[in-house]
């Protein structure tokens, strides 16, 4: 884990700040010596200031001869609220990483195995930024890889331009069907798949629920699958527990055994469960910041007036 100082002080100055829809923005944060070391399908932990919750994020991108590293926040609660307020030229107290394990697939290690493959991604939202890097990697070192890029509308869709930079073929779905192919991720890829496409590998990162039922269908398509665990991780350290999994009948912790394990060996209603268990604590907080003083409860779920 890496820290930058200047002068004895944290600096990890917002160098770019981009918004990608209402609730989705990007920031190129300037981050020397994580930009060094990071790879494909880490993560970063960010900290707005003394008092903020420390929030893990999946690298989306990373420039060595910048040393910055990029990463796209989408607001949901209250610490993501007060990092959507910042500008280019704001500074975030703390930035730690890279944290958890690379993407197998962006090995050099294991190139010669990828060529061989024949690689499809699955998106969902907010899923399209942890997943570019590793097409980018991919497209660098020869390899090509199809993508499904899957949004509940066109409103919201971002990284279409720098996907199809990347990728060998771009697919984008929409739940409405305002744009692309009307369905989800998972219908996308039974139309490919019943058009006479063939994949042997099938990484799929978003939603938790959008990823159970991708595995279920590549389970019955007999397509290996790699899902990202990142949306349980909490510490990201492996310190508090929170992202416990059972993989394969086994206790494993999303932040230090992965982010990426085996969709088909996932527990993923466990893993759903305990996910759960953080909505209540987030929405009351989301709401203190949002309305302050003025918020006393009486809605019966936050608490807030006991």
């Amino acid at each position: 884990m890496l820290s930058y100082f200047s002068g004895g002080i944290k600096v990890y100055k917002i160098v770019r700040r981009k918004q990608l829809n209402d609730q989705v923005v990007l920031m190129e944060i300037d981050a020397p010596y994580i930009a060094a070391k990071a790879e494909a399908g880490q993560f970063i932990i960010y900290r707005i200031d003394e008092k903020g919750e420390r929030i893990p994020l999946t690298i989306c991108d990373y420039d060595r001869e910048k040393e910055t590293v990029t990463i796209v926040v989408q607001t949901i609660g209250a610490g993501t609220e007060r990092m959507m307020a910042l500008n280019e030229g704001d500074s975030l107290e703390d930035f730690v990483g890279p944290l958890g394990c690379p993407s197998e697939l962006c090995q050099e290690d294991n190139l010669e195995e990828t060529k061989k493959k024949h690689i499809i991604f699955i998106a969902g939202g907010l899923g399209t930024a942890p997943v570019y890097p590793q097409v980018k990697w991919l497209k660098e070192h020869g390899v090509d890889a199809d993508v499904i890029m899957g949004f509940r509308n066109k409103d919201i869709l971002f990284f279409e331009d720098e996907m199809k930079a990347v990728a060998k073929n771009l697919y984008v779905c929409t739940d409405d069907g305002s744009y692309g192919f009307h369905g989800n991720g998972s219908q996308q890829l039974q139309a490919l798949v019943d058009a006479g496409n063939t994949y042997d590998c099938c990484v799929a990162i978003g939603p938790m629920i959008m990823m159970k039922f991708t595995c279920l269908l590549t389970k019955k398509l007999e397509i290996p699958t790699i899902v990202s665990m990142n949306p349980i991780m909490v510490d990201g350290t492996g310190m508090c527990g929170a992202c416990r999994l059972i993989v394969d009948g086994k206790v494993k912790f999303a932040c230090v055994d992965g982010p990426e394990f085996d969709g088909h060996l996932v527990d993923f209603d466990q893993a759903m469960k305990r996910q759960q268990q953080y909505k209540t604590e987030e929405g009351r907080a989301k709401l203190a910041y949002e309305e302050g003083a003025t918020h006393h409860g009486g809605c019966g779920n936050c608490g807030g007036d006991k």
